[in-house]
């Protein structure tokens, strides 16, 4: 296990490197740049865009600033944000502890709630458990997740029982420990379950149609003839068998977390990376973007790596060696 975790390790190198090259031409085909609308402000001189240009190599050929990036990345420099006027570094450090939280607490919800679901579900098969459940698994993926943002933020500012948007309150800074726990679990309600909704909804369909199968297994009808109890065969031998393709599906959850956020984010004021990205690619902060991309590309490959490992944990059967 551990030569192959290295060897997915260098294969990610270059898998990143292309992703990178691939963003970086896309964003330099597209017309205008952030220093047209720098251009368009008359209290800044062409003298300072054409130092700035200068400064961070832009007024080279795109290869030229693609390799400068890529050197300066290997040092630990990941340019400099002009939207903010900050380094890229500590844009970014100061939004992913935010998407962090809500990436967190969403997957937690999801899986820790579609999983039993499906399996009670699978378990009582066609009756009024199974048929309620199906219907609201239709129900939540149907429902657009802004639409479905909107409609809590309005519940909340009727009722008062959860803030409008943000990740703090005003008077976050004079709360004590257990008070600031609180208050961002209230900011955290909203957000995550907007997030977590659509996801719950096919995991529970998922889950649901995988233990259904795999009860129709021989070795299921074998374990149950020895008379193991129902317990014991539904979680010992069934579950593990059919948990794995959803085990695969983690890889792409844990990326699709960091893209799937962003209107949420946006529509609940939740400051996160999510939103952040979409301010970066509409200012045209190429930097920033290349940066929160090459962190989209970490996430993917981490998430499918981590999917592989649990996967030869969870069945005996699936070996990674030569």
């Amino acid at each position: 296990m551990f030569k192959y975790i290295i060897k997915r390790i260098l294969i990610s190198i270059p898998l990143l490197l292309a992703m990178s090259l691939l963003t970086f031409i896309l964003i330099q085909m597209t017309p205008g740049n952030f220093f047209d609308s720098m251009r368009l402000d008359p209290q800044i001189s062409k003298e300072t865009i054409s130092r700035y240009e200068r400064l961070y190599h832009l007024d080279k050929p795109v290869l030229d600033q693609y390799f400068t990036w890529i050197k300066n990345m290997f040092k630990g420099e990941f340019g400099y944000s002009f939207f903010y006027n900050v380094p890229v570094a500590r844009v970014l450090s100061g939004r992913l502890f935010n998407t962090f939280i809500l990436s967190l607490a969403s997957l937690l919800l999801t899986w820790l709630i579609a999983i039993p679901l499906g399996i009670w579900a699978a378990v009582r098969r066609n009756k009024f458990v199974d048929k309620s459940l199906s219907l609201l698994s239709f129900a939540g993926l149907s429902v657009p997740s802004f639409f479905l943002a909107i409609l809590l933020l309005y519940f909340a500012s009727q009722t008062g029982i959860l803030p409008l948007g943000g990740m703090h309150s005003a008077q976050y800074d004079q709360l004590s420990t257990f008070g600031k726990f609180i208050d961002l679990l209230k900011h955290l309600v909203i957000p995550t379950v907007v997030i977590s909704l659509g996801s719950m909804a096919a995991l529970q369909r998922i889950m649901r149609g995988n233990f259904l199968e795999t009860l129709r297994q021989q070795y299921i009808l074998t374990a149950r003839a020895k008379g193991l109890p129902e317990h014991v065969v539904f979680y010992r031998h069934a579950l593990r068998n059919a948990i794995n393709p959803l085990i695969t599906l983690f890889g792409y959850e844990l990326s699709g977390l960091l893209g799937g956020a962003a209107l949420t984010e946006i529509i609940c004021s939740w400051p996160g990376l999510g939103s952040l990205m979409l301010t970066a690619v509409r200012s045209k902060d190429i930097y920033l973007v290349m940066a929160s991309m090459l962190m989209g590309g970490v996430l993917l490959l981490l998430g499918n790596l981590i999917a592989d490992i649990l996967l030869a944990w969870s069945d005996p059967r699936i070996r990674y060696d030569k």
